[in-house]
């Protein structure tokens, strides 16, 4: 088929404003799927996907479209995820595309999210459909969010598309409109091979397989695959189209979307963003806008039981062929023995791989604090990158501390400014400016330190504006801060599993709510176990927990108090001995007491 007849396009949206339930709308009636074979969110293929329902992996699929003048058309959808931590996939589905459709949720309006891929949209030079979903619900504010989108995008009120996913309304003037509105793939068949990767999967019997839009020539199987990210050559054994299952094709041209099967090991050597080329027809440069993804957020997994490591590593290493943004390596914790310690892209990827690693390999794990990575100048003029309390060395070496900022949009109806902005302030925000983006919903823009929203702050944003601001950020730059390695000692022993990196004029606070948490957590042993946090050398605060006693003098009645003072000096010395050489066993509650204490 000629490559003006294909429509690549993908639908972006704030999390939950309905973007699966309208791909499903479409494939319905392409016919895609039979009646028997569909499902709600059909493209979610993940049970956690399905049950939380958010979407996290980008689906592709490709449809056949019969236009009203008898044309047939191939539309290749991207359906795309919605919350912040997958922003970067977001970006790499844009990049494969020319068109995007924007949902807006009749009822919530533009969202935080909704301005950020708006944006991410404009900055890929894609045509922006407007589309107003869930038009059917009686809470719709049609106009008023008409209004919102016309001040986002600077469209006119007629242009913005009025449908509902859940009933099919709207969807013959959605095909109309990505048929008349966005712009064929240009026609690159005789220029030199190049895909851009933007996405992966893996297949335990054909390897690593890389999703890509071919942007330039033909990519044909036979012949020889070479990425520009790494320069290792794979033999393509097949290429082809996702029509909800891979579907075998002879080639890929230019405009196509689809997979390419190398035979590929190693996930780690099909990285999205990336360009493929051929040996036969090689390019000169790669596509422009690669970048790694970096993690934002780390935390160590230990398993419950210590025979379960080798388990746990086999575990991650499937996840990882899965999902390339997961990144892992081993480490050692004096409290838990040996685990990982792994980077998320955020809190939200953080809780999905845990929920996956428990459910699909029955393990059971322990989690750490997460923390963010932060940049140490050391006084003998080396940079070094921490990103658990652990590492940190000595406050003596250290000339500074650099901590992540992140630059936060925060979308809130007007009457609830006041109580957000105090929130911003208490986790020592930076104030830029507000827009509005109606006469009611306005638009925070703040810097933040990474390392202050990664706990609570999506809870009590929520909290202060009764559910109804979006936060959406994207990391700044690193900064120098006044921080502190906090450390907390049981019995006089450190627990490298509870230490923090803090603000110092936090420090203090949080020294004494860690140690009466603990005290209210750590069971009571036969000897006295003293709770201290310290800065450096340095005690801030101290709580004890008391020894348990036995009545040693309970089988005297009577007789000399010299009987009764004999045993008590000899329990007095035992619990001495017993204080010196006794461990204290600590309670996972106890691990999680740092993210307790954000909660409370």
């Amino acid at each position: 088929m000629s490559t003006s007849h294909i429509r690549n396009f993908c639908i972006i949206a704030h999390i939950d404003h309905g973007k699966s339930t309208l791909a499903d709308r479409l494939l319905e009636a392409t016919h895609t799927l039979r009646k028997k074979d569909m499902k709600a969110q059909v493209l979610d293929s993940m049970d956690l996907e399905r049950e939380r329902g958010i979407t996290i992996k980008s689906h592709p699929i490709q449809m056949h479209y019969n236009h009203s003048d008898g044309t047939e058309y191939i539309f290749n959808l991207i359906d795309t995820p919605g919350h912040v931590d997958f922003s970067y996939e977001v970006s790499r589905s844009l990049a494969a595309c020319e068109g995007a459709l924007l949902l807006v949720d009749s009822a919530q309006g533009v969202e935080a999210q909704t301005v950020s891929n708006a944006y991410l949209a404009i900055e890929h030079d894609l045509v922006i459909i407007p589309v107003i979903n869930k038009i059917d619900l009686p809470s719709a504010r049609i106009d008023e969010v008409t209004g919102q989108i016309v001040e986002l995008i600077g469209c006119k009120p007629e242009e913005i598309i009025q449908t509902s996913a859940k009933d099919g309304t709207g969807v013959d003037a959605l095909f109309s409109a990505v048929v008349d509105q966005i712009p064929p793939p240009k026609e690159n068949e005789k220029a030199p091979a190049r895909a851009l990767i933007f996405d992966s999967t893996y297949d335990n019997y054909q390897g690593a397989i890389a999703y890509v839009r071919v942007m330039d020539g033909v990519i044909k199987s036979g012949t020889r695959a070479r990425f520009f990210a790494h320069d290792r050559e794979y033999d393509i054994s097949e290429v082809g189209h996702f029509i909800m299952n891979r579907v075998k094709a002879t080639e890929l041209k230019s405009g196509d979307v689809g997979y390419v099967v190398g035979n590929i090991r190693d996930v780690n050597h099909v990285l999205p963003g990336d360009t493929l080329t051929t040996k036969e027809n090689p390019a000169s440069e790669p596509l422009p806008g690669y970048e790694e993804m970096k993690p934002m957020v780390f935390s160590g997994l230990y398993p419950a039981d210590s025979d379960d490591y080798e388990q746990l590593r086999h575990a991650l290493e499937k996840l990882k062929l899965n999902d390339a943004s997961l990144i892992f390596e081993p480490e050692t914790s004096e409290a838990m023995g040996f685990g990982f310690r792994c980077g998320f892209l955020g809190l939200l990827h953080m809780e999905i791989i845990q929920e996956r690693l428990e459910r699909e390999f029955d393990l059971a794990l322990v989690t750490t604090t997460p923390n963010v990575k932060y940049k140490l100048n050391l006084r003998d003029g080396s940079v070094l990158d921490v990103d658990t309390p652990a590492k940190m060395p000595p406050s003596g070496e250290i000339e500074k501390i650099n901590e992540p900022y992140v630059s936060a949009e925060i979308v809130t109806p007007k009457e609830y400014i006041g109580g957000l902005m105090k929130l911003c302030q208490s986790k020592r925000g930076i104030y830029k400016n507000t827009d509005y983006l109606t006469a009611d919903k306005a638009q925070l823009h703040y810097e933040l330190p990474l390392g202050e929203i990664i706990f609570d702050f999506y809870d009590k944003l929520k909290s202060a504006s009764r559910g109804y601001a979006s936060l959406d950020y994207t990391l700044e730059d690193f900064r120098p801060g006044t921080l502190q390695k906090l450390d907390i000692l049981l019995a006089g022993d450190p627990v490298d599993a509870l230490s923090i990196i803090i603000h110092a004029d936090e420090a203090y606070q949080r020294g004494v709510a860690l140690c009466s948490k603990l005290k209210e957590l750590i069971p009571r042993q036969m000897f006295e176990v003293a709770i201290q946090a310290s800065i450096g050398t340095r005690i801030i605060s101290r709580s004890t927990v008391k020894a348990l006693k036995k009545n040693v003098t309970a089988k005297c009645y009577g007789g000399d108090i010299t009987r009764k003072r004999k045993l008590w000096e000899k329990q007095k010395a035992g619990k001495k001995r017993m204080k010196k050489i006794g461990k204290v066993e600590i309670p996972q509650e106890a691990l999680l007491a740092v993210l307790q204490l954000d909660k409370d």
